[in-house]
């Protein structure tokens, strides 16, 4: 199975259908009279279709079991077709369209089951999705950003040649992931005084987005957020929120982090863990969708 610890719970929902074909009207006529000696076809199917979404895991080996929030099976009567629509919701780190398409294709082969004593001629035909919606689905319509980047790395020990910085390169790997090419990299102190004045610098040089990694914790030397507090001009607070909500789910540590976030003039600068670890998971928390934001204050909306 593929690992999706790194991943974040969102609303995933998908859409699947299946056309069972009929080669004679009286079939279709004994399922509008219930007359099918094996029972009522839409409700039989229906409720074998419900147990096929929630078991999908059980006889797909790859799919991750998941909680099913919604689920819905219709009926659709075109000619001699029944099309079948399966349409199932959760909130979880992968997406359900195996359990729409696993329903529709044993919604179908229930009917198929029930009505071959009348019809040898029936079919199953087109199982497919017809719909996927949630995690990178919905961020398909994102456009790559021209975006001026600056990570700075605030450290006592690396700015001193003590430790080699590894939080900084891992940065910028993780932006490259989301085609973001950091333009200025830099190392300084821990020092509220010379983090205040690279805030000032990359206002007056108007980068559009700054990292700063390092001095979010607790020791007396992690002073980042009490430098970068009072330089905001508008704070964004669901950012560290949930950077700790997604850190806690790995570790219980997550919550004393000071992180903070928001705007100083036009850049956007995001305050990270020192740890390689920490940085990974904040930054996979909060991209690509935190860069949305460039699309709000254009005055952009996104629909859909």
């Amino acid at each position: 199975m593929i690992d999706i610890t790194q991943k974040s719970n969102t609303l995933r929902k998908a859409v699947a259908t299946a056309i069972v074909n009929l080669s004679k009207e009286s079939t279709l006529e004994a399922i509008r009279e219930k007359k099918v000696p094996k029972g009522d076809v839409f409700e039989f199917s229906r409720a074998a279709g419900l147990f096929a979404i929630k078991k999908t895991s059980d006889v797909i080996p790859d799919c991750h079991p998941l909680p099913i929030e919604f689920a819905s099976i219709s009926y659709l009567l075109e000619g001699l077709q029944i099309i079948i629509t399966v349409e199932v919701h959760t909130i979880y780190k992968t997406g359900v369209e195996v359990e729409a398409m696993h329903g529709a294709a044993i919604t179908a082969l229930t009917i198929y089951d029930m009505l071959k004593p009348l019809d040898k001629g029936i079919e199953i035909s087109a199982i497919r999705l017809n719909l996927k919606q949630g995690g990178k689905s919905d961020l398909a319509h994102m456009e790559k950003r021209e975006l001026k980047v600056a990570v700075i790395v605030c450290s006592d020990t690396v700015s001193s040649g003590k430790e080699k910085d590894k939080t900084g390169t891992a940065i910028t790997e993780q932006l490259l992931k989301y085609s973001l090419e950091v333009s200025l990299f830099e190392i300084i102190p821990d020092e509220e005084k010379l983090i205040q004045e690279k805030v000032f610098q990359l206002k007056k040089d108007q980068y559009d987005l700054a990292l700063f990694a390092g001095g979010t914790g607790l020791s007396p030397r992690d002073r980042t957020p009490d430098a970068i507090a009072p330089l905001l001009d508008k704070e964004i607070q669901g950012l560290m929120e949930t950077a700790r909500r997604y850190g806690q789910e790995r570790t219980p540590y997550a919550m004393l982090s000071r992180g903070i976030a928001g705007f100083a003039g036009t850049a956007l600068i995001i305050t990270l863990p020192g740890s390689v670890k920490g940085a990974q998971e904040t930054i996979r928390a909060l991209f690509p969708q935190v860069l949305h934001v460039f699309d709000v204050i254009k005055g952009k909306r996104h629909e859909g």
